[in-house]
């Protein structure tokens, strides 16, 4: 698992640390402080970094970011760890919970405002400045799985952009001017990506597909992880299409599964949208035979639910197998769904066990360890057969 806390970072640790809703892919969302009106008739003294992480670290904290950053100096501050939510998007009742909806959502607030005066030279716009710690900053988010793509188009203005259901099902970068809820049309421009930084580039005149598809709850497509992704890797090696990895297979979907997975669609004849490198379940049958989540191992489970809870958070013991579990109590309203992660942790326990009072068991028998009559009969209810 990648640092909660940036490397070097200066921690100014807030508190009041809060989950992410796990459902939802991995998304970064970009801001600028704009603590200032300036125009280019009359700009106005920068704001300093120490006066903004004052401020949010006292009475701001309740709308405080994940990350504070000059791009005049590349100081840095953090004030969540990644793995929390923080509270810099409004968040209507009723509506997506803005500040939690991915496996996480990671905040930044780039310490400028349009026509900012720093050391007598006057910025229009932060893209104009030197952008100083950007390439560390970007590296740290990269590694929670974050995607190198802008959903809804990079900021290049100050204009809203807004489309909920791309923000609830793609992964990836957003301007605070692209979220539901939220009425800011920041930030207006954001530094480029590091070139080269995604882990498996595509190849030369090829445009990989970047979103998630979901088949029998288990994300597929750029940006998913889990141990899905790395059988479906490893399927399309045995099957002589790997030549696009650099490295790997592994468990995060790149762009070079993306580009193998693509051939082998035009393998079997398929085309156009058809072809584009994410899986339907036509293809992905045909690659592994079955479709994950169709089936679960008894044996599986209970090893992740005797493992997983004493084990670091968030430790997947059999991930792949968890997950089709968890999706299955969260449709029973036993578990919430920000919980439905592929780790068999105590909030997993607690839910099962109470599948198997609702099933009549008690005492020991209804202790959130599955046995195989009260799996069968939870997937029965819900589309998968227990093995072994």
């Amino acid at each position: 698992m990648p640092d909660l806390w940036i490397p070097g970072a200066e921690v100014h640790d807030v508190g009041d640390h809060a989950p992410t809703d796990q459902q939802y892919p991995p998304k970064a969302i970009a801001h600028i402080t704009w603590d200032r009106d300036a125009t280019a008739a009359a700009p106005q003294d920068w704001c300093d970094f120490d006066s903004l992480v004052g401020y949010f670290t006292g009475s701001g904290a309740g709308e405080a970011p994940h990350i504070v950053w000059d791009p005049f100096s590349g100081r840095i501050a953090q004030l969540f760890p990644a793995d929390s939510r923080s509270k810099s998007l409004v968040d209507a009742p009723g509506g997506t919970r803005t500040n939690r909806a991915g496996r996480v959502v990671i905040q930044i607030e780039a310490v400028f405002f349009p026509y900012c005066r720093y050391n007598g030279q006057v910025y229009a716009r932060l893209t104009d400045t030197p952008c100083a710690g950007w390439d560390r900053l970007h590296a740290w988010i990269s590694g929670w799985g974050v995607p190198d793509v802008w959903p809804m188009g990079r900021p290049v203005d100050f204009t809203a952009h807004r489309d909920e259901g791309v923000w609830e099902t793609r992964g990836g970068w957003y301007g605070h001017s692209q979220v539901p809820e939220n009425d800011h049309t920041d930030p207006g421009s954001w530094p480029d990506f590091t070139p080269g930084s995604p882990p498996s580039p595509p190849a030369p005149g090829q445009t990989p597909a970047r979103y998630q598809v979901t088949i029998n709850g288990l994300p597929y497509g750029y940006g998913a992880h889990g141990d899905q992704v790395t059988e479906v890797g490893r399927a399309l090696v045995a099957a002589g299409f790997g030549s696009h990895y650099q490295q790997g297979p592994g468990p995060d979907w790149t762009d070079a599964d993306t580009l193998n997975y693509q051939d082998y669609q035009r393998s079997l004849g398929f085309s156009g949208s058809d072809a584009d490198g994410v899986p339907g379940e036509t293809s992905l049958r045909r690659l592994l035979g079955t479709l994950p989540g169709g089936t679960v191992s008894l044996s599986h489970v209970v090893a992740a639910a005797q493992t997983d809870p004493g084990a670091e958070q968030g430790h997947r013991t059999y991930g792949a197998d968890v997950l089709i579990v968890e999706q299955a109590l969260a449709d029973e309203g036993l578990l919430d769904g920000q919980w439905v992660d592929g780790s068999f942790g105590t909030r997993t326990v607690t839910a099962y066990s109470r599948w198997q009072r609702r099933l009549g068991y008690s005492g020991t028998a209804a202790d959130g360890i599955p046995g195989r009559d009260s799996l069968q009969r939870l997937g029965a209810a819900h589309g998968f057969t227990v093995t072994d």
